[in-house]
């Protein structure tokens, strides 16, 4: 048995109409008809390898990109009419935020050793990274680690872990409308990331305080705690840094370069991640059924246009990463394009115009629950 769902690979030639792009395929009875072997076989050896120069390029550029946002911003943007004004700092916001997930992107890589073939390279770039980013490097990567380990699990996935329909309350049927879904879409993409780092929202379910921030957290082992501590002083470090400048420059000047366009780009960061595994063509296992591959199956490629080369088309290869997490970005493409013919009708992409599939997946995923005869597999649902 494998991802099933359904299926959304549209023909080069025709679009498909939306009835065929939501329309579920027979969820297999047996395993899928590749082995993962198969699936690296068919991707070009080279697309495996790690170039130190090359990662560091595409941080440079980002970095580039940034400091000349930064430098427009600070130069020219108070000398606009006073109409303009605003409208300036708004594109500001949207395009640094952009960039700001780009970098937030090069660390991802870091924290799966996909930047370079030297672990203590990229856990350096990593900390430095994210910690400007104030996301606890250590703590997400071995959270994260495990969410790729579990992807898809009911019971032992990281984030997005969705709630059956046994666990949800008599007035979840009140909450399906248009008011609650952008009430709660609005809080998920300003609050959702902190929020999930303070106290693991969204994320599996544990005995205990679990946070990111607390190296005695459930989520970690014995082994891991001294990183959670270096990933605390990482936070506590960037903290001093923008208590300097807003002693220097003013809280409101921080605000407006750096703290708004941080809150874009956790915004976009919990766009992106919720929309690869939020969708009613994924299905979500319970430990009867669940097994690494269909996990890694679980999870669907998207369309954001232009941001897919700003994101490092983390947006685009999802499938591929979830079953190759050390390839490099700057290959991933490649690596999609092959392994789509041996995956076939398991292979997800949903080209649905962003926006769209926001609102869609809002309305028709709000718990799972099984379909049919196959218990252990449960699929999303809306119907009370």
């Amino acid at each position: 048995m494998g991802a099933g769902g359904r299926t959304s690979v549209p023909p080069k030639t025709a679009k498909k109409p939306e009835t065929n792009v939501l329309r579920r395929v027979p969820l297999p009875l047996s395993k899928p008809p590749f082995t993962l072997s198969q699936i690296k076989k068919a991707i070009p050896p080279h697309c495996f390898n790690r170039s130190v120069l090359r990662s560091f390029s595409y941080l440079i550029y980002d970095l580039t990109i940034s400091s000349l946002l930064y430098y427009i911003a600070t130069t020219y943007i108070h000398l606009l009419p006073s109409l303009l004004s605003p409208l300036a700092w708004v594109i500001y916001w949207i395009c640094q935020g952009c960039v700001l997930l780009g970098i937030w992107m090069v660390a991802h890589d870091c924290g799966h050793h996909s930047f370079s073939d030297y672990q203590w390279l990229d856990d350096t770039v990593g900390l430095v990274l994210h910690s400007a980013l104030l996301t606890p490097y250590f703590s997400w990567k071995h959270s994260h680690r495990r969410h790729h380990s579990n992807t898809a699990s009911l019971d032992r996935d990281e984030v997005y872990v969705p709630r059956p329909k046994s666990e949800v309350g008599w007035y979840y049927k009140h909450l399906h409308n248009p008011p609650y879904l952008m009430f709660n879409l609005l809080i998920t993409f300003t609050m959702g990331w902190p929020l999930y780092l303070l106290y693991n929202a969204a994320g599996r379910k544990y005995d205990g305080f679990a946070s990111h921030f607390y190296p005695y957290s459930p989520i970690y082992t014995n082994q891991e705690r001294a990183q959670i501590y270096l990933s605390d002083a990482g936070l506590l470090t960037m903290g001093l840094v923008l208590y300097k400048l807003a002693a220097a420059k003013g809280l409101t000047w921080v605000l407006c370069i750096y703290g708004v366009p941080l809150l874009i780009q956790n915004g976009f960061l919990v766009l992106v991640t919720w929309l690869h595994h939020t969708h009613a063509a994924l299905p979500h296992y319970d430990s009867s059924e669940w097994n690494w591959m269909r996990g890694a199956l679980a999870t669907v490629d998207r369309d954001y246009g232009v941001l897919n080369k700003v994101f490092h088309n983390i947006t685009d290869t999802h499938v591929l990463h979830h079953f190759f997490s050390t390839i490099p970005h700057y290959h991933a493409m490649e690596a999609t394009k092959a392994i789509r013919p041996i995956l076939g009708d398991y292979y997800l992409r949903d080209e649905t115009p962003i926006l769209k599939a926001i609102w869609r997946e809002a309305m028709e995923c709000m718990y799972v629950e099984p379909d049919g005869d196959q218990k252990g597999v449960f699929w999303y649902s809306n119907k009370f």
